[in-house]
């Protein structure tokens, strides 16, 4: 799972929103963050990898790539694609839980930048509810009351 969450990018993401939110403006706060791989950092990952599993599972034509969904099928034997579903949501919602109680924490890092991880961590559902189209219509439907020209 690790490397897998790796391989999401979502730690790129997280070293750039730390400095453009201007966390590293001294050398100390730099190497705590190289330092300490940030938790909260590893669970939004986390997040986006576990979305990433079940969307990729809706994919009939997809093959799997060490999908978490499908470890728990071969370990499982028997089991229904439902069933693991339902262990990757459980996941999911460890995961949040366990974000959720370290944003709480006392961190080296700045309100903000705990803010923009749990808000990349909230974006993640919208970006994989698409549907058989491979639209968005949950983003959608937040998107037009943005652009909406109705005056």
């Amino acid at each position: 799972m690790n490397s897998a969450i790796g391989s999401t990018g979502s730690y790129i993401v997280h070293v750039h929103l730390f400095f453009l939110l201007g966390e590293g403006h001294t050398d100390e706060k730099c190497k705590e963050l190289l330092r300490s791989h940030p938790v909260i950092s590893y669970l939004a990952a986390r997040i986006l990898r576990l979305w990433d599993d079940l969307g990729s599972s809706k994919d009939e034509h997809q093959k799997y790539d060490g999908s978490v969904m499908e470890c728990y099928m071969n370990e499982h034997k028997g089991s229904s694609p439902e069933t693991a579903r339902e262990y990757v949501f459980a996941m999911i919602s460890d995961a949040w839980n366990r974000l959720n109680e370290n944003l709480m924490s006392t961190s080296p890092f700045s309100a903000d930048f705990k803010a923009a991880i749990a808000n990349f961590a909230r974006m993640v559902p919208v970006m994989y509810t698409y549907d058989k189209n491979h639209r968005l219509p949950y983003l959608e439907k937040l998107m037009k009351p943005l652009v909406s020209t109705n005056k």
